[in-house]
């Protein structure tokens, strides 16, 4: 006997029709014709949900931090407003979705979109342009689920570099164009704090904030992640002994951060120099730096690009420069030694943005109880 096996791609088929014919039914009136109250009620809730996805696609956006890469700057159960316009609403790449469904279709799981129309890139005009240190939103361009662009998983980061800039990392220290750049005031970083062997208390423990604690020895060593205000705090304890930063030394080389190329031996506490992508700018490619622009010139910017003898060949002819098309944005959590950001995964593209975050409306932290559970002095906190 044959197993019964729901077809989810023809259910979603399925709604997509209703939700179009009923846009259909709602543009479709007769002039002087009456409407039964079901009509009255199906229109009013399709044109809701019209209004919604156009505010939400070219104006605000809700979104929700779901990783801590950010504390403490904003905290997991953030709810924020990304604002579309701030930097020019983009064009639906995937016009065909379900509507205030990212990717995937609420309870039945799958996708939410249709890629029988896609559009390529194009974004409105903006009120300004990303600049250093903006908090922004942005599809994640590591993603290999093979979903278009727009489709990606939201990722938020602060934008250290923009386009034409130089970063470089020493010793966790950042620098822009060879200038130490501001360091955000709640960054995080990881510590090594010695003890006379005993621990801290919960309520120590929740004066400085510290949420990340990790025993690294029965002697009384620890690892903690907190910032700098707290490091310095945490010294007056009459239990600690001693309070160092962690930090991966130069030339240190970790094969999971970019460009994953023994020839630049660098890791999150030490990068770089790397220049980013600016539109219009051409730069020398060759075998010495093509790991850092290959995913730009071939993934991002739609190239056949492959080495052969020594020697780089574009679109199937040798190339000893490449113009880009786009521009480029280096991120980083605030959370420097626990986030996933470009020192993992390089460059996002400008496609790849999707707003500024503005502010936070509202705050919850499911650890919280009864009334505690809302960070009442978070609510509609701007975001810096």
């Amino acid at each position: 006997m044959s197993r019964f096996r729901i077809n989810w791609d023809l259910i979603k088929n399925i709604i997509f029709g209703i939700f179009t014919l009923g846009v259909w039914f709602l543009l479709k009136t007769k002039p002087g014709q009456r409407k039964s109250a079901v009509r009255e009620w199906v229109d009013a809730i399709i044109f809701a949900v019209i209004a919604a996805t156009i505010i939400r696609t070219f104006f605000i956006e809700a979104y929700t931090i779901p990783t801590p890469s950010m504390e403490k700057s904003l905290l997991v159960g953030d709810f924020l407003f990304v604002s579309k316009i701030s930097y020019g609403a983009r064009i639906p790449m995937t016009p065909l979705s379900f509507p205030f469904a990212h990717h995937t279709m609420p309870l039945v799981g799958g996708k939410s979109y249709l890629e029988w129309i896609k559009v390529g890139y194009h974004r409105l005009p903006g009120f300004s342009k990303i600049k250093n240190n903006d908090v922004v939103v942005f599809n994640w361009p590591a993603e290999n689920e093979g979903r278009p662009v727009d489709k990606k998983e939201n990722y938020i980061k602060r934008c250290i570099g923009i386009p034409g800039d130089t970063i470089k990392i020493i010793d966790r220290n950042v620098y822009i164009n060879s200038k130490l750049a501001d360091l955000p005031e709640k960054s995080q970083f990881h510590y090594h704090v010695k003890t006379d062997g005993s621990g801290f208390s919960e309520t120590a423990a929740k004066r400085l904030d510290l949420n990340d604690v990790q025993v690294a020895s029965p002697e009384g060593d620890f690892i903690i992640n907190m910032t700098g205000k707290s490091s310095k705090e945490i010294k007056d304890f009459g239990n600690v002994k001693l309070v160092e930063p962690l930090i991966d030394p130069k030339g240190n080389y970790e094969d999971y951060i970019f460009p994953f190329d023994k020839a630049f031996r660098w890791n999150y506490d030490n990068f770089g120099p790397l220049w980013i992508p600016k539109t219009g700018m051409t730069i020398k490619i060759d075998s010495s730096n093509i790991a850092l622009y290959r995913k730009a010139i071939g993934e991002y910017e739609g190239n056949k690009l492959e080495q052969r003898d020594g020697k780089i060949f574009i679109n199937e002819k040798e190339a000893t420069e490449y113009t880009f098309k786009m521009n480029y944005y280096f991120m980083m959590g605030d959370n420097r030694h626990n986030s996933a950001d470009s020192r993992f995964w390089g460059f996002v593209p400008e496609d790849h943005i999707v707003g500024k975050a503005v502010f936070i409306w509202m705050s919850w932290d499911s650890e919280g109880s009864f009334l505690g559970k809302v960070r009442w002095n978070r609510l509609f906190h701007s975001i810096n």
